[in-house]
């Protein structure tokens, strides 16, 4: 196992996990801290095969994904032969990619993408994740964001996707106790990715969230990844139903 905080060992040797959307990004950082920790990871993406992507995809299984395709899901959920951790990361601000959220055919796809997929992918990979031997038992842990807390204006559709998977997380997670599976989230502050990387350059967005985030910086995928495998670990086997918000104290400060 190789670590990645100084003095935080965690060991996934012989877990199973999922990251949806582990290519780049916030995923991609989640990814690389299992498999670090000795566990077998599974990424998807979008594109048909690793030979497309620029990054070194060679540690991990990987899948293609369309989170806005039932289908899809349900074939990624099916060649999965065990899980012990899903991770629910896939999906994107489509006003990144230049579409406006304000037209109701694209608010539908901020629905389906990062709601919708989300719990049928939960759904597909219940009876898998609920006879995981992992210590603290099988966890599914959703990305959510600072847009589950604040009205962003230009991303109405992600915004009430990610305020739905708060809720979602809640239900699953007292619907699922039974059958010992926890569900959790993590509330991603403004965190460097592709994703975010032309919001991050404009000043107009960065000098106001930087003035009201205590840490005084953006976060890191790092950051994210170890909320996700705290509270996936058996440290966490107590914690079930929460949204932890990794901010660098944004959403506190006054």
């Amino acid at each position: 196992m190789i670590s990645s905080w100084p003095n935080v060992r965690f060991d996934y040797t012989g877990a199973t996990v999922l990251v949806t959307g582990g290519t780049s990004g916030i995923g991609a950082g989640i990814a690389a801290a299992y498999r670090s920790a000795g566990a077998e990871v599974h990424v998807t993406g979008t594109r048909a095969s690793v030979g497309e992507y620029d990054t070194d995809l060679s540690g991990y299984r990987y899948m293609q994904l369309d989170v806005e395709d039932a289908v899809s899901i349900d074939s990624v959920a099916a060649s999965l032969p065990r899980l012990d951790v899903l991770v629910n990361n896939a999906g994107l601000a489509l006003p990144s990619i230049g579409l406006d959220e304000y037209r109701p055919e694209i608010f539908e796809r901020a629905i389906s993408m990062h709601l919708t997929g989300a719990y049928r992918m939960a759904h597909r990979c219940i009876d898998k994740i609920a006879v995981s031997r992992l210590p603290g038992g099988g966890s599914i842990v959703g990305i959510a964001s600072m847009a589950s807390y604040f009205g962003i204006e230009v991303v109405p559709g992600y915004g009430a996707a990610k305020t739905g998977l708060v809720g979602l997380t809640r239900a699953l997670a007292v619907h699922w106790a039974r059958r010992n599976v926890r569900v959790n989230a993590v509330a991603a502050g403004l965190t460097e990715s592709r994703m975010t990387a032309a919001t991050i350059a404009n000043p107009a967005w960065t000098a106001p969230t930087l003035a009201r985030t205590p840490a005084g910086r953006h976060g890191l995928p790092l950051d994210i990844a170890g909320a996700v495998l705290f509270l996936t670990s058996a440290a966490a086997s107590w914690i079930t139903g929460q949204t932890l918000p990794v901010d660098g104290g944004y959403t506190i400060a006054g």
